[in-house]
Protein backbone atom coordinates (compact mmCIF):
# COMPACT_ATOMS: atom_id res chain seq x y z
CA UNK A 1 0.00 0.00 0.00
CA UNK A 2 1.30 3.32 -0.79
CA UNK A 3 2.64 5.36 2.22
CA UNK A 4 3.37 2.72 4.25
CA UNK A 5 7.23 1.83 5.60
CA UNK A 6 8.43 -1.35 3.52
CA UNK A 7 10.45 -2.15 7.00
CA UNK A 8 8.22 -2.65 9.41
CA UNK A 9 4.96 -4.72 9.39
CA UNK A 10 1.43 -2.48 8.79
CA UNK A 11 0.03 -2.68 12.63
CA UNK A 12 -2.93 -0.52 14.61
CA UNK A 13 -0.31 0.53 16.84
CA UNK A 14 1.49 2.86 14.16
CA UNK A 15 -2.11 4.40 12.99
CA UNK A 16 -3.61 7.82 15.16
CA UNK A 17 -5.57 7.35 17.87
CA UNK A 18 -4.11 3.96 19.33
CA UNK A 19 -3.07 3.63 23.01
CA UNK A 20 0.94 3.46 21.39
CA UNK A 21 0.02 6.65 19.30
CA UNK A 22 -1.02 8.26 21.98
CA UNK A 23 1.82 7.36 24.34
CA UNK A 24 4.44 8.14 21.99
CA UNK A 25 2.79 11.96 21.33
CA UNK A 26 2.50 12.82 25.16
CA UNK A 27 5.82 10.74 25.39
CA UNK A 28 7.21 13.91 23.06
CA UNK A 29 5.22 16.34 24.50
CA UNK A 30 6.52 15.47 27.84
CA UNK A 31 10.49 16.01 26.93
CA UNK A 32 11.07 19.44 27.71
CA UNK A 33 9.41 18.84 30.89
CA UNK A 34 11.81 16.05 31.28
CA UNK A 35 15.17 18.63 30.46
CA UNK A 36 13.86 20.93 32.33
CA UNK A 37 13.70 19.07 35.02
CA UNK A 38 17.00 17.83 34.74
CA UNK A 39 18.51 20.66 34.42
CA UNK A 40 17.29 22.16 37.96
CA UNK A 41 18.47 18.61 39.54
CA UNK A 42 21.76 19.15 38.25
CA UNK A 43 22.47 22.45 39.12
CA UNK A 44 21.39 21.82 43.14
CA UNK A 45 23.49 18.99 42.61
CA UNK A 46 26.61 20.98 41.45
CA UNK A 47 25.42 24.18 44.12
CA UNK A 48 25.27 21.79 47.14
CA UNK A 49 28.51 19.34 46.25
CA UNK A 50 30.54 22.21 45.20
CA UNK A 51 29.65 24.32 48.12
CA UNK A 52 30.66 21.04 50.22
CA UNK A 53 33.19 19.67 48.72
CA UNK A 54 34.68 21.86 45.88
CA UNK A 55 33.27 23.00 42.34
CA UNK A 56 35.05 20.15 40.61
CA UNK A 57 33.16 17.30 42.75
CA UNK A 58 30.23 19.63 42.41
CA UNK A 59 30.37 19.31 38.84
CA UNK A 60 31.37 15.50 39.05
CA UNK A 61 28.26 14.93 40.75
CA UNK A 62 26.02 17.21 38.47
CA UNK A 63 27.18 14.60 35.58
CA UNK A 64 26.44 11.64 37.79
CA UNK A 65 22.89 12.72 38.39
CA UNK A 66 22.28 14.00 34.26
CA UNK A 67 23.62 10.22 33.64
CA UNK A 68 21.36 8.54 36.16
CA UNK A 69 17.81 10.85 34.93
CA UNK A 70 18.45 10.01 31.77
CA UNK A 71 18.74 6.35 32.47
CA UNK A 72 15.98 5.93 34.74
CA UNK A 73 14.06 7.11 31.70
CA UNK A 74 15.11 5.31 29.04
CA UNK A 75 14.84 2.69 30.96
CA UNK A 76 10.88 3.29 31.07
CA UNK A 77 10.71 4.00 28.10
CA UNK A 78 12.30 0.99 26.74
CA UNK A 79 10.52 -1.19 28.71
CA UNK A 80 7.51 -0.75 27.12
CA UNK A 81 9.22 -1.04 23.57
CA UNK A 82 7.64 -4.09 22.86
CA UNK A 83 3.52 -3.07 23.52
CA UNK A 84 4.74 0.32 21.86
CA UNK A 85 5.04 -1.56 18.33
CA UNK A 86 1.69 -3.16 18.57
CA UNK A 87 3.45 -6.76 19.09
CA UNK A 88 2.85 -8.96 22.57
CA UNK A 89 6.69 -10.22 23.04
CA UNK A 90 6.77 -13.58 21.31
CA UNK A 91 9.21 -12.84 19.29
CA UNK A 92 11.68 -11.47 21.71
CA UNK A 93 10.92 -14.34 23.65
CA UNK A 94 11.94 -16.33 21.08
CA UNK A 95 15.32 -14.93 20.84
CA UNK A 96 15.86 -14.85 24.35
CA UNK A 97 14.98 -18.72 24.28
CA UNK A 98 17.47 -19.34 21.62
CA UNK A 99 20.41 -17.15 23.59
CA UNK A 100 19.94 -19.06 26.69
CA UNK A 101 17.70 -22.10 27.53
CA UNK A 102 18.28 -23.70 24.08
CA UNK A 103 22.36 -24.06 24.58
CA UNK A 104 21.42 -25.74 28.24
CA UNK A 105 20.09 -28.87 26.25
CA UNK A 106 16.30 -27.69 26.10
CA UNK A 107 14.56 -27.48 22.81
CA UNK A 108 12.18 -25.15 21.49
CA UNK A 109 9.35 -25.38 19.16
CA UNK A 110 7.58 -22.14 18.25
CA UNK A 111 3.87 -21.20 17.09
CA UNK A 112 2.14 -24.34 17.46
CA UNK A 113 -1.41 -25.27 17.53
CA UNK A 114 -3.27 -27.41 20.54
CA UNK A 115 -5.94 -28.68 18.86
CA UNK A 116 -9.69 -26.95 20.40
CA UNK A 117 -7.25 -24.01 21.86
CA UNK A 118 -5.40 -22.74 19.04
CA UNK A 119 -1.70 -21.59 19.03
CA UNK A 120 1.04 -21.25 21.79
CA UNK A 121 3.65 -19.11 21.33
CA UNK A 122 6.57 -21.82 22.37
CA UNK A 123 6.72 -25.12 23.76
CA UNK A 124 9.97 -25.71 25.67
CA UNK A 125 11.03 -29.41 26.69
CA UNK A 126 13.95 -29.58 28.58
CA UNK A 127 15.38 -32.32 31.45
CA UNK A 128 13.23 -30.54 34.12
CA UNK A 129 9.74 -30.57 32.21
CA UNK A 130 7.72 -29.10 29.58
CA UNK A 131 6.38 -25.43 29.67
CA UNK A 132 4.22 -23.76 27.63
CA UNK A 133 5.28 -20.19 27.19
CA UNK A 134 2.79 -17.58 26.49
CA UNK A 135 3.66 -13.87 26.22
CA UNK A 136 1.86 -10.99 27.09
CA UNK A 137 2.41 -6.54 26.71
CA UNK A 138 0.54 -4.58 28.50
CA UNK A 139 0.10 -0.73 28.40
CA UNK A 140 2.84 0.53 30.65
CA UNK A 141 0.78 1.87 33.84
CA UNK A 142 -1.08 -1.46 33.80
CA UNK A 143 -1.06 -2.61 36.81
CA UNK A 144 -0.39 -6.90 37.05
CA UNK A 145 -0.63 -8.39 40.56
CA UNK A 146 -1.76 -11.23 42.66
CA UNK A 147 -4.29 -11.66 45.08
CA UNK A 148 -5.87 -14.52 47.18
CA UNK A 149 -4.11 -16.57 44.11
CA UNK A 150 -6.04 -14.72 41.58
CA UNK A 151 -4.59 -12.66 38.76
CA UNK A 152 -5.50 -8.93 38.84
CA UNK A 153 -4.82 -7.12 35.67
CA UNK A 154 -5.84 -3.30 36.43
CA UNK A 155 -8.10 -4.80 39.07
CA UNK A 156 -10.04 -6.88 37.54
CA UNK A 157 -9.52 -11.13 37.09
CA UNK A 158 -8.46 -12.39 34.22
CA UNK A 159 -10.51 -15.64 33.95
CA UNK A 160 -10.63 -16.10 30.00
CA UNK A 161 -6.58 -15.76 29.77
CA UNK A 162 -6.13 -18.09 32.67
CA UNK A 163 -8.71 -20.53 31.35
CA UNK A 164 -7.03 -20.47 27.54
CA UNK A 165 -3.78 -21.10 29.39
CA UNK A 166 -4.72 -24.18 31.63
CA UNK A 167 -6.93 -25.37 29.01
CA UNK A 168 -4.02 -25.82 26.27
CA UNK A 169 -1.57 -26.88 28.62
CA UNK A 170 -4.27 -29.84 29.88
CA UNK A 171 -4.56 -30.70 26.25
CA UNK A 172 -1.18 -31.05 25.60
CA UNK A 173 -0.12 -32.89 28.68
CA UNK A 174 -2.81 -35.45 27.41
CA UNK A 175 -1.63 -35.73 23.41
CA UNK A 176 2.17 -36.04 24.18
CA UNK A 177 1.95 -38.50 27.06
CA UNK A 178 0.12 -40.47 24.55
CA UNK A 179 2.24 -40.31 22.03
CA UNK A 180 5.66 -40.55 23.70
CA UNK A 181 4.33 -42.54 26.33
CA UNK A 182 6.65 -40.80 28.92
CA UNK A 183 4.31 -39.41 31.94
CA UNK A 184 4.83 -35.36 31.17
CA UNK A 185 2.70 -32.66 32.40
CA UNK A 186 3.09 -29.62 30.46
CA UNK A 187 3.21 -26.72 32.96
CA UNK A 188 1.63 -23.01 31.77
CA UNK A 189 3.61 -19.76 32.51
CA UNK A 190 3.36 -16.43 31.20
CA UNK A 191 6.14 -14.10 30.39
CA UNK A 192 4.96 -10.55 31.10
CA UNK A 193 6.48 -7.60 28.43
CA UNK A 194 5.87 -4.10 29.83
CA UNK A 195 2.73 -3.29 32.72
CA UNK A 196 4.11 -2.81 36.41
CA UNK A 197 3.67 -5.77 37.86
CA UNK A 198 2.52 -4.90 41.58
CA UNK A 199 3.60 -8.40 43.08
CA UNK A 200 6.68 -9.02 43.85
CA UNK A 201 7.93 -11.33 40.47
CA UNK A 202 7.91 -14.47 39.97
CA UNK A 203 4.64 -15.03 41.52
CA UNK A 204 2.41 -17.49 40.70
CA UNK A 205 -1.61 -17.34 40.17
CA UNK A 206 -4.19 -19.32 39.68
CA UNK A 207 -1.50 -21.97 38.91
CA UNK A 208 0.21 -19.84 36.51
CA UNK A 209 3.69 -18.12 36.86
CA UNK A 210 4.25 -14.52 35.69
CA UNK A 211 7.94 -12.76 35.76
CA UNK A 212 9.90 -11.07 33.18
CA UNK A 213 11.53 -13.09 30.68
CA UNK A 214 14.43 -14.03 31.95
CA UNK A 215 13.28 -13.87 35.61
CA UNK A 216 10.59 -16.62 34.28
CA UNK A 217 13.60 -18.87 32.35
CA UNK A 218 15.67 -18.56 35.84
CA UNK A 219 12.49 -19.70 37.84
CA UNK A 220 11.93 -22.58 35.05
CA UNK A 221 15.56 -23.77 36.25
CA UNK A 222 15.34 -23.44 39.50
CA UNK A 223 12.02 -25.18 39.54
CA UNK A 224 12.02 -28.34 37.69
CA UNK A 225 8.81 -30.32 37.74
CA UNK A 226 9.96 -34.00 36.59
CA UNK A 227 13.17 -35.05 35.30
CA UNK A 228 13.65 -35.97 31.54
CA UNK A 229 16.89 -38.11 30.69
CA UNK A 230 18.13 -36.45 27.18
CA UNK A 231 16.88 -39.57 25.83
CA UNK A 232 13.55 -38.84 27.14
CA UNK A 233 13.54 -35.07 26.32
CA UNK A 234 13.89 -36.11 22.19
CA UNK A 235 11.19 -38.45 22.77
CA UNK A 236 8.87 -35.87 24.39
CA UNK A 237 10.21 -33.42 21.30
CA UNK A 238 9.43 -35.53 18.79
CA UNK A 239 5.51 -36.28 19.59
CA UNK A 240 5.21 -32.51 20.29
CA UNK A 241 5.93 -32.61 16.56
CA UNK A 242 3.76 -34.55 15.08
CA UNK A 243 1.06 -34.25 17.80
CA UNK A 244 1.03 -30.24 17.99
CA UNK A 245 1.05 -28.77 13.95
CA UNK A 246 2.52 -26.10 13.53
CA UNK A 247 0.98 -22.65 13.51
CA UNK A 248 1.20 -19.53 10.93
CA UNK A 249 4.78 -19.40 11.26
CA UNK A 250 7.90 -21.69 10.33
CA UNK A 251 9.10 -23.53 13.46
CA UNK A 252 12.45 -21.80 14.46
CA UNK A 253 14.08 -24.98 16.47
CA UNK A 254 13.55 -27.99 15.52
Amino acid sequence: MFGSSIYLRDRVAFTGGTPQAVYEELWQRGRKGRLRTRAIFVVLTIVLCGAAVNAVFGIAMGLVVAALDTYFHWRGYHASSVWRRGLRGDERMARILRRTMERRGHRVLHSRTIPGHGEVDQLMIGPGGVWLIHNEAWHPEAEISEYGGKLFIDGRTQSRLVSSLTGAAVTATQLLTERAEVPVKVIPVLAVHGGKLMTSAPFTADGIAFARPYKLLRWISRNPKIQLTPEEVETVTRAAVHALPIGGRTMEAA
